[in-house]
C-alpha cells in the first residue's frame, strides 16, 4: 500500500514530464532554506515543461490572458512617472507569468498537488526550528557562500525585534509563508484523521502495519501544524492571524464539525471583543484573552506609529494617485518615490497589492490582472463541485485546501504586498499555476468522457 502510494506521489501521468516533476520535487524542497539552489530545480523543471508542452501552453486561453496582461504593463512603462524604475518593475511580473504558464502544464493531478503539500510542510520544519532559536536561543549568524549562493541571516530577537523571522528578511514574509504551509498542513492533517477513522471503523485482520504508520503520520502531521501555528502567532502578523482562523473555520464548515466551528467562531469573537467592544465589555475579555492579541489587533501594542505608516494613510494616497492617473497610472514601483516626496518617510509598497496596482498601472490593466484570478478561483469552485464522494473525497479535499491557499493569498494582499520577495511570490505563482493545471487537466478528462 504504501509503496503504490508513494508510486503514485513521484510518478507523473505523462512521462515526457518525469524529469521535469522530479526536479520540481527537489528544488521545491529546498527552495525556503537555500532560494538559490532550490530555484535551479524549479527553473529546470519549468523549461522543461515549455520544451515538451509548449503546443499545449500556447493553446490556452487564460495564458493569452497574462499574454495580454504582459502588453499592457509594458505600455504602462511609457506612461510612467519614472520610466527606469518602471521598466524594472515589470521582472516582479513578466517572469512569473511565464512560470504560472509552464508549471500549469507541469502538474495535472491531485497526487501532485498532495505531493507538493507534503514537500512544503517537510521543508518548512527546518525554517520554523531557526525561527525558534532566533527568539529563544538568541540565534545570530550570516552565512554567505559563493555570494549568495547560499545566503542565511538570523537577527537575534527577530526582525523586527521581538518577532520571529527565521530566514526570511521581514516578519511579515515569513508569516505569509507560514499561512501557506498552515492550510496545506491543515489538509492534510484532515486527510490523515479520515483516513484512519475509516481504517479504525472497517476493522480489518491484517492491517495492523498500516493502521500504525497511518497513526505515525498523523502525529506528525500534528506536530507540523501545531509548530507552524506556534511560529505563526509568533510573527505577530495580525493579516496571518486572521487567515489561519478563517482557514480553521473553513475545514471545520466543509467538515461538518460543528463543534470546532462554535469554538473557533467564539474564540475569534472573545479576542475581537477584547481588542475592539466598548469599554466596560472589552474589560471583562481582556481578563481572558493575552494583551499580546488584543492590543496587537487595535494597534495598542504599538501606540506612537507615525501617521505616513499607518495602512490608512498608505491606501488613501494610493487611491489619490490612482484617481490621478485612472487609465495608465504612475508606473509599477513609483508608488515608493512618490509617497516618500509627499510624507518624507521611505515607503516599499502601500500595504496593499489591488491599490498599489490602481496607482501604478492604472485601472484597466488592474481589473485584467483581478479578472484572470477570478477566472482561476471560479473555475476551481467548479472542479469541486464535480468531484465525487467515495474515491474522490480525498482528491476533493486537497483541490479545497489550494483553493483556501487561493483565498488566503488574496487576503494577505489586501493589508500587504507579497510579490517583492522572491521565495514568496515565486511559491504564489507556483500554488496557482498548480490550481489552473489540475483544472485544465480535469475538464479534459471530463471532455474525452462526453465524446
Amino acid at each position: 500500500m504504501l509503496g503504490d502510494c508513494l508510486k503514485t506521489a513521484f510518478r507523473h501521468p505523462n512521462p515526457s514530464l518525469q524529469s521535469s516533476w522530479n526536479y520540481a520535487q527537489l528544488g521545491l524542497l529546498i527552495f525556503p532554506l537555500i532560494p538559490f539552489i532550490g530555484a535551479v530545480g524549479i527553473v529546470l523543471a519549468i523549461l522543461g515543461a515549455w520544451f515538451t508542452q509548449y503546443r499545449t501552453i500556447i493553446r490556452r486561453p487564460l495564458h493569452w490572458g497574462f499574454v495580454l496582461l504582459s502588453v499592457l504593463m509594458l505600455v504602462t512603462v511609457s506612461f510612467a512617472y519614472n520610466k527606469t524604475v518602471a521598466f524594472l518593475g515589470l521582472f516582479n511580473f513578466l517572469p512569473f507569468f511565464f512560470v504560472f504558464a509552464s508549471f500549469s502544464t507541469l502538474i495535472q493531478t491531485p497526487a501532485q498537488l498532495r505531493q507538493m503539500s507534503w514537500i512544503l510542510v517537510l521543508s518548512s520544519l527546518p525554517v520554523v526550528i531557526l525561527g525558534f532559536g532566533q527568539l529563544f536561543l538568541n540565534w545570530s549568524f550570516k552565512i554567505r557562500i559563493l555570494w549568495f549562493v547560499v545566503e542565511w541571516e538570523i537577527e537575534p530577537g527577530g526582525q523586527p525585534l521581538g518577532r520571529m523571522a527565521s530566514v526570511f528578511m521581514y516578519a511579515n514574509i515569513l508569516a505569509g509563508y507560514l499561512m501557506i504551509v498552515f492550510i496545506l498542513g491543515i489538509g492534510l492533517w484532515v486527510e490523515s484523521y479520515g483516513r484512519m477513522r475509516r481504517q479504525g471503523e472497517q476493522g480489518k485482520q491484517g492491517e495492523q502495519g498500516k493502521k500504525r504508520l497511518s497513526h505515525l503520520w498523523f502525529l506528525f502531521l500534528t506536530a507540523a501544524v501545531i509548530a507552524n501555528f506556534v511560529a505563526l502567532i509568533l510573527t505577530d502578523s495580525r493579516n496571518a492571524w486572521a487567515i489561519a482562523i478563517f482557514a480553521c473555520l473553513a475545514y471545520a464548515l466543509y467538515e461538518g464539525w460543528q463543534i470546532l466551528v462554535t469554538g473557533v467562531t467564539g474564540i475569534a469573537a472573545s479576542v475581537l471583543a477584547a481588542a475592539f467592544a466598548p469599554l466596560p465589555v472589552a474589560q471583562l475579555f481582556r481578563k481572558v484573552v493575552p494583551a499580546f492579541f488584543w492590543a496587537r489587533l487595535n494597534d495598542q501594542l504599538y501606540p506612537d506609529r507615525p501617521l505616513a505608516l499607518l495602512r490608512k494613510t498608505q491606501w488613501q494616497f494610493a487611491l489619490s494617485l490612482a484617481q490621478q492617473r485612472p487609465w495608465t497610472g504612475w508606473g509599477l514601483r513609483n508608488f515608493t518615490s512618490l509617497y516618500e516626496a509627499q510624507m518624507h518617510i521611505w515607503l516599499g509598497h502601500p500595504h496593499n497589492l489591488f491599490l498599489m496596482l490602481f496607482a501604478e498601472t492604472g485601472f484597466p490593466t488592474t481589473l485584467l490582472f483581478c479578472g484572470l484570478l477570478v477566472w482561476i478561483f471560479i473555475a476551481g469552485v467548479q472542479l469541486l463541485q464535480r468531484f465525487k464522494f467515495g474515491d474522490e473525497a480525498e482528491d476533493k479535499l486537497i483541490c479545497f485546501s489550494y483553493l483556501l491557499v487561493f483565498a488566503g493569498l488574496v487576503l494577505f494582499n489586501t493589508v500587504d504586498v507579497s510579490l517583492f520577495d522572491f521565495r514568496f511570490n515565486t511559491l504564489s505563482w507556483l500554488l496557482l499555476s498548480a490550481i489552473s493545471g489540475v483544472i485544465y487537466r480535469y475538464n479534459q478528462y471530463q471532455g474525452l468522457q462526453v465524446k
